[in-house]
């Protein structure tokens, strides 16, 4: 499993996005801050409330120059029928992965195997292909989009401004904190 501050293997992983079905690497995206969301399944209750949340701030992930990549084990075609029949996820316009073989779920330890499911799971990858953030749920436990595009921004500060932290709670434009010199690097 991948860890906080390491470099993300590059992958490839097929996606349903722009009414197509295509294949993507993680190093397409090379210069851009990545997030993925794992999520259990297509046609569930939980997960079209967190795409659809996820859809409605993608503008604001782009803004912030990220990707937004979900991913679960269905195929590209179960989540082309899914976009199809669903009124929630008819807006999601960021490319759904899908992981049938559950190779990028076990890489991020969101598999769960005896059950052929991704925990939920949200990671933010930065432009230089490390891992930032992890945030993994059980499966009846409904994540924010809303907190996960305040990480993105929290870590993409952090990245400007090496010499400042972000406290509990920061949004962009609140007070930031300068550690000891003697701290620097070591957090």
């Amino acid at each position: 499993m991948i860890k906080i501050g390491q470099e993300v293997p590059d992958f490839e992983i097929e996606v349903f996005h722009k009414e197509g079905i295509k294949k993507v690497k993680l190093s397409d995206y090379k210069g851009k801050w990545v997030v993925m969301l794992f999520y259990p399944a297509d046609f569930t209750f939980v997960c079209p409330t967190e795409l659809k949340e996820a859809a409605l701030l993608y503008d604001k992930f782009q803004a912030a120059g990220a990707e937004i990549i979900s991913v679960s084990t269905d195929t590209a075609f179960v989540h082309k029928a899914w976009h199809d029949a669903s009124d929630a996820i008819k807006i999601v316009e960021f490319p759904m992965g899908a992981d049938p073989s559950g190779k990028i779920c076990t890489l991020f330890g969101t598999l769960i195997e005896e059950a052929g499911l991704a925990l939920r799971g949200t990671f933010i990858i930065d432009p230089d292909g490390v891992l930032k953030t992890i945030e993994m749920h059980d499966l009846g436990i409904g994540r924010s989009a809303v907190e996960a595009l305040r990480k993105l921004q929290a870590a993409k500060f952090v990245r400007e401004f090496g010499d400042q932290v972000c406290p509990a709670g920061w949004t962009p434009g609140a007070d930031t904190l300068t550690p000891g010199l003697d701290l620097i690097g070591k957090i």
